[in-house]
């Protein structure tokens, strides 16, 4: 009976039946929808799973999951202090109707070097984070409409593709989170989510269309996607006027409105720039208000304040000598790349 059963194992082991091998179609569609994996990796899979195509995509994420934990414990310790900052505005506001809703997030994600900051790959996870971000942001519930976001919450949720977020929600259930971690198996370096704000407001009523409210961002030192850079702003105006239903439709007022914030947005990231105005009456040369209007295209006042009392005036939101209605910068944020932050 012992014998019998040597016989049975040795025969197991020393086996002479080829193993399944994958085939050539699988593959190439195994690859098509799992983005950078390998061919030998892709042949690997589907010989694990007898050539299921879903068994092998189950195979693939837990290779994944198990190599990008290893990998993330392994560089822990290592510094990420460069990498970009990205900005997502999903809905400016200002607008007639239903488009006069708010909506816009800004992310920074970092990494060990310029050079993995530069990566089509790690700029593209950005955009996907901060549209994520801006998708799933919630209306202020304080004083302030721009609000921090957890890193931690937003790690769980599923990632969006910001280039097409209505397949993307349902077709995959990557977490931003492993998204991240994904990026890490393919880069080789730390890779984290650092800080996250966004802004959420719904349209105003109907009894309130005299006022309206305006999200911009502006980048500076873009790469490789001109939402992402270096250094960057996402800023908040309010605008006033008994006209602005009317001036709204205008598409001229509209272009000016992109304009303006242009200016404003260099201002806010060219210089010193901490707070809107001074919360004491007395001279701040942080606040953004007491800049020059260098900035601005058409310039027709000194400081920041002037410009946009003049604009208000110039393109009908008040008027001359009016005090009541205009255009004002509520609040902004101004981060640049690696620098100290409060939480760090």
């Amino acid at each position: 009976m012992f014998a019998a059963r040597r016989a049975a194992a040795t025969a197991r082991l020393y086996s002479t039946a080829p193993p399944v091998k994958p085939s050539v179609k699988l593959i190439a569609e195994l690859r098509k929808v799992t983005e950078g994996v390998s061919l030998s990796k892709a042949r690997e899979a589907l010989a694990a799973s007898n050539n299921d195509l879903q068994a092998a995509l189950k195979w693939l994420d837990a290779d994944r999951a198990a190599t990008g934990a290893a990998k993330v414990a392994k560089l822990a310790d290592r510094h990420a202090g460069q990498g970009l900052i990205g900005v997502q505005v999903l809905s400016p506001g200002a607008r007639p109707g239903a488009a006069g809703a708010v909506r816009a997030a800004m992310v920074e994600l970092n990494c060990e070097t310029d050079f993995v900051a530069r990566n089509e790959l790690f700029g593209k996870l950005l955009c996907d984070i901060a549209h994520t971000a801006a998708f799933l942001a919630e209306p202020a519930q304080g004083e302030r409409f721009i609000q921090p976001v957890s890193c931690d919450a937003l790690n769980d949720a599923p990632l969006l593709d910001h280039l097409s977020p209505r397949t993307s929600a349902s077709a995959s259930q990557l977490t931003v989170g492993n998204a991240v971690r994904d990026l890490v198996t393919k880069v080789g370096e730390k890779v984290t989510l650092r800080r996250v704000v966004s802004v959420a407001r719904d349209p105003f009523p109907a009894q309130q269309r005299h006022l309206g409210l305006r999200v911009f961002p502006y980048l500076h030192g873009s790469v490789t996607f001109p939402t992402n850079g270096t250094k960057g702003t996402l800023s908040l105006l309010a605008l006033k006027s008994p006209h602005l239903p009317s001036l709204l439709t205008s598409e001229d007022f509209q272009q000016k409105l992109a304009a303006l914030q242009r200016s404003l947005g260099r201002t806010i990231v060219g210089f010193p720039t901490t707070i809107v105005r001074s919360q004491t009456g007395e001279p701040n040369p942080e606040a953004l208000y007491e800049q020059p209007s260098d900035m601005f295209m058409d310039k027709q006042g000194n400081t920041v304040e002037e410009e946009l009392r003049l604009w208000s005036q110039k393109h009908g939101l008040v008027g001359e000598g009016a005090d009541d209605g205009g255009i004002e910068v509520l609040e902004f944020a101004k981060w640049s790349v690696g620098e100290a932050v409060a939480s760090d």
